[in-house]
């Protein structure tokens, strides 16, 4: 596949390449930032994942959907763990609803966010510490039952390095959820370079199907099943027809969103994808 030149629409306005790594079939954004400077390129008020900002009817759906999801999610978590299971750790936790909803379920929570304005807003929520990442190295060794990264993945800028820390850290048995987007959808493949889910430079990397069981495969860790997120489809085509055309066109949105799914119902290629990994 060809590299693609995309643009950062959201902060910086510098084009970026992706270039295409045939072995584990995904893309890798380049030049990545440097971790000093990754930081800057995630300040922008539009950044809604990192605020409970409901400033306007697409915010307002956007935490709609979000709040319907997570009790989705945490009845995902609770099938694909034993009955015992009681620590779970959230990495990328925002601000900290899907920790708020597993403390219903009665689980013992941790959580690790970067940002310092959605780590405060976590911290009111749950109240307990909000970890930085730099507390990842601090854990002991098999401490969580489960561990989700809910589109967390495609942000980190260690990538090998993550999945060894996530096979180190999760309970022998013990199962990790990742959410991650996925470029061979219907939606990418018809927005391109203006697919709102590439987002350089904050998504480092674009993952396959291939590309998550291979990496996760490298640690002695199995794909034991794949979802769609079927909403991000909707939520996706929106902000790229914005990318593409300079405004929301929610109909056109709504239109592709619906295609991207329908499509999907014989490749399995949603425009998001949640991986329910085993710790071998």
């Amino acid at each position: 596949m060809e590299n693609i030149t995309v643009k950062d629409h959201s902060v910086s306005n510098e084009e970026f390449q992706l270039v295409f790594d045939e072995t584990l079939e995904m893309y890798k954004t380049e030049p990545q930032p440097s971790l000093e400077t990754l930081a800057s390129y995630y300040e922008s008020e539009d950044y809604i994942s990192h605020t409970d900002a409901k400033r306007n009817l697409f915010e307002k759906i956007y935490h709609w959907v979000r709040t319907y999801m997570l009790s989705k999610k945490m009845m995902l978590v609770d099938r694909y763990t034993k009955s015992d299971a009681e620590k779970v750790l959230d990495i990328g936790c925002g601000t900290g609803d899907f920790l708020v909803m597993a403390k219903k379920y009665k689980w013992e929570v941790a959580g690790i966010e970067p940002d310092e304005q959605a780590r405060k807003i976590a911290i009111t929520k749950i109240k307990t510490e909000i970890h930085t990442n730099e507390w990842l190295s601090e854990i002991p060794d098999h401490s969580f039952d489960a561990i989700t990264m809910w589109h967390v993945l495609e942000h980190v800028p260690n990538l090998e390095e993550q999945i060894q820390t996530l096979k180190r850290i999760v309970k022998p048995k013990g199962s990790i959820f990742i959410a991650v987007p996925n470029f061979k959808s219907h939606d990418a493949k018809h927005y391109k370079q203006f697919w709102a889910a590439y987002d350089v430079p904050r998504h480092l990397w674009h993952f396959s199907q291939k590309a998550i069981k291979s990496l996760f495969e490298k640690e002695n860790m199995k794909v034991v099943k794949i979802l769609p997120m079927k909403f991000d489809a909707y939520y996706v085509s929106l902000l790229s027809e914005k990318h593409k055309t300079g405004k929301m066109n929610p109909i056109k949105g709504f239109y592709r969103g619906f295609v991207s799914n329908f499509k999907a119902i014989l490749s399995s290629e949603y425009s998001s994808l949640i991986y329910v990994i085993k710790n071998d």
